[in-house]
């Protein structure tokens, strides 16, 4: 799980291969719970956005009984297409149309309830969401719904082209264990030296890879006096140097 806006990685295990989705979403709402310190007062104000694998009764409800706002994807294929027949009128949404259907259970708390439909191989397929959020409109709800996913693209794509951790498995299951949480704190170096040194840069836009591979990879030396940095010396033929060492000097001095 990350934080997209800092691109940090707030929580991350590993669990046996044969271990569903949906029983993986409570370990990592409590451990985000902890990082977070997420009292009942402010978990009214955190959304969390879950695809099929986790959007069973079972698990939104457990949700909503800790006070989350949801938007999720239901598990049932059989489920959406019966809440299809019940559907009044169908909007179009890009290539899908979406109806707005009553919630066909009880969740404890006032929920919208809508329905996508496409087409696929000229047969139409269904799927259907759930959310407490209030927006202006099913294709509002459904927008909502399509911004998840920040941690496949900020954690896990990019530590495995950047930080190599699709190349290196470990046999043992407590091995593998150490070594996504060694990749975890250089995803956060990493991404405490863009927050502070890269933002507002040419190299803003760089992620762990080109980091790692453009500027990190730079030929040079520190500089040291007991324990004190006082120099940083980079390769001046490089191309990347002379606009690098204006971002060290801002990040070493804690801007």
């Amino acid at each position: 799980m990350s934080a997209v806006n800092y691109r940090e990685t707030l929580w991350s295990d590993v669990f046996p291969g044969n271990r569903h989705t949906v029983r993986c979403l409570q370990p990592a709402v409590l451990a985000t719970e902890t990082v977070l310190e997420l009292a009942p007062a402010r978990r009214k104000r955190v959304v969390w956005r879950l695809d099929g694998g986790a959007g069973s009764d079972e698990q939104l409800r457990w949700l909503l009984d800790r006070q989350y706002h949801v938007i999720a994807k239901g598990t049932s294929n059989r489920r959406a297409q019966a809440l299809a027949q019940q559907v009044a009128r169908w909007d179009r949404y890009g290539d899908a149309w979406l109806g707005a259907v009553p919630s066909p259970v009880d969740f404890g708390r006032p929920v919208h309830v809508w329905v996508k439909r496409r087409l696929k191989a000229d047969a139409f397929v269904h799927s259907y969401y759930v959310t407490t959020l209030t927006l202006p409109s099913k294709g509002a709800m459904m927008s909502a719904y399509d911004q998840r996913g920040g941690a496949e693209v900020e954690q896990f794509r990019n530590d495995k082209s950047g930080l190599s951790l699709a190349a290196r498995r470990k046999r043992r299951f407590t091995a593998q264990q150490t070594l996504v949480l060694l990749t975890d704190l250089a995803h956060n170096l990493l991404a405490d030296f863009h927050h502070r040194a890269l933002v507002g840069s040419p190299f803003e836009a760089f992620g762990p890879k080109r980091i790692v591979r453009d500027l990190l990879a730079i030929p040079g030396q520190a500089v040291l006096v007991g324990s004190q940095l006082k120099r940083i010396d980079l390769l001046d033929a490089h191309p990347y140097a002379e606009r690098l060492l204006i971002c060290l000097e801002r990040y070493c001095a804690g801007d």
